[in-house]
């Protein structure tokens, strides 16, 4: 237990260092940092409302010896989708957003048809649920539909504006009709956009005073004040992970990220609803804590038993795992046997391409969250469940 944390509510968590869960959790981590597969890390772990766990260790810029901190900043990536999600909602409860009306109240010119031509209504609630039929290019190899239209995935600098971006979107046929299937896409970067229109503000205001604020979250917003503090973000490749260019393509499944770091200090950028934003470790958890102790200052209980509904069923099986579904922006646990976790049912998770991972396991009073700057492994990687079981192992 080092540095103190940032203020707002990450500062309003009292701390209760525990020994025999940092004992479980620092092997873990020094075994992904010494070994050269993670280049730097923080992790704080919430137990029933107290820090009871945090760490930085390794280096935020390893080139120039810069070690990590509890309150580096990073880029969020798709950790920016709950900021937006609970703004969303925050909207909703005013009056200000209908979560079933049509995307096209909103934004009329936005009309993505079916691949046979007919027309199809895409409701803000599809584009919580990623249901919507709109899909991520990196899903897509370089001959996919997303690319040959010229679509962002919200991380690049692709030189256009969010309008232009819809209208390369919608030029674009959707996947499936909306509500039928489940697919990790832009729809949070659509759903910036109709916040935007709905609010009357750009999306960067909308989160600030619907969220940050509100919690005190001065270090999240959509613009880093100097790219300089940020840490620097790392690659994955077969012999380690390497220094990202800018740009910088990553090959993943199929297709490959195509990533821009220097996207984040550029005030002409779009603000991207689904991976645009930066922050801190400490203000992740503020946020996550804010969320499972209710709501606190930005949602009603209601709408956070909403957020982490599960609302698709088992559709969401093929794309995050058996056992999982998907709520209003998190992916919600249904059952532990079947994704093979040793989480609680009703467990909420989600994380960032840039390397970052978290979960909210509400019946045991459990906020992880674990920020890296190595991609992708610090999301999606062996880390995320070695850190998951250390903690569970060293559950009292």
């Amino acid at each position: 237990m080092r540095e103190p944390t940032t203020a707002g509510a990450a500062a309003a968590i009292p701390e209760r260092p525990d020994p025999a869960l940092a004992a479980r959790v620092d092997p873990v981590l020094d075994r992904f940092v010494d070994g050269g597969l993670i280049v730097g890390a923080v992790t704080l772990i919430a137990r029933d409302g107290a820090l009871v766990y945090r760490r930085a260790l390794g280096l935020a810029d390893r080139e120039n010896g810069r070690p990590m901190t509890v309150d580096t900043p990073m880029r969020l990536a798709s950790v920016t989708k709950p900021f937006v999600s609970v703004a969303a909602l925050a909207l909703a409860e005013r009056g200000t957003l209908d979560l079933d009306a049509p995307v096209n109240r909103w934004l009329p010119a936005f009309r993505p048809r079916l691949a046979d031509g007919s027309d199809a209504v895409i409701t803000v609630r599809h584009l919580l649920t990623h249901t919507s039929g709109l899909g991520y290019g990196f899903f897509q190899g370089p001959g996919g539909a997303y690319h040959t239209a010229g679509v962002s995935d919200g991380i690049d600098r692709p030189g256009i504006d969010l309008d232009e971006n819809l209208r390369r979107l919608a030029s674009v046929p959707l996947m499936f009709q909306p509500g039928s299937a489940w697919l990790y896409s832009l729809a949070t970067d659509v759903l910036g956009r109709v916040l935007e229109q709905a609010a009357g503000q750009r999306l960067s205001d909308v989160v600030r005073q619907s969220v940050t604020d509100p919690l005190g979250l001065s270090h999240s917003g959509f613009i880093a004040e100097s790219t300089d503090e940020l840490a620097v973000p790392y690659a994955d490749t077969p012999d380690g992970p390497v220094r990202m260019s800018d740009p910088h393509s990553l090959p993943f499944g199929d297709g490959a990220i195509r990533f821009a770091p220097s996207r984040a200090g550029d005030r002409a950028a779009y603000p991207s609803g689904g991976a645009g934003m930066v922050g801190t470790a400490p203000e992740a958890l503020g946020l996550l804590e804010t969320l499972r102790a209710g709501g606190g200052a930005v949602l009603s209980t209601e709408s956070v038993a909403a957020l982490t509904t599960n609302h698709v069923g088992d559709m969401a099986h093929q794309g995050i795992g058996a056992g999982w579904g998907f709520g209003l922006g998190v992916a919600v646990l249904v059952d532990p046997v079947a994704a093979a976790t040793p989480q609680t049912a009703g467990t909420w998770r989600w994380g960032g391409v840039y390397g970052h991972n978290w979960f909210v396991d509400p019946a045991a009073g459990l906020t992880v969250v674990t920020m890296t700057n190595t991609a992708v492994s610090g999301m999606n990687g062996p880390i995320r469940e070695a850190v998951r079981d250390a903690v569970y192992a060293a559950a009292p």
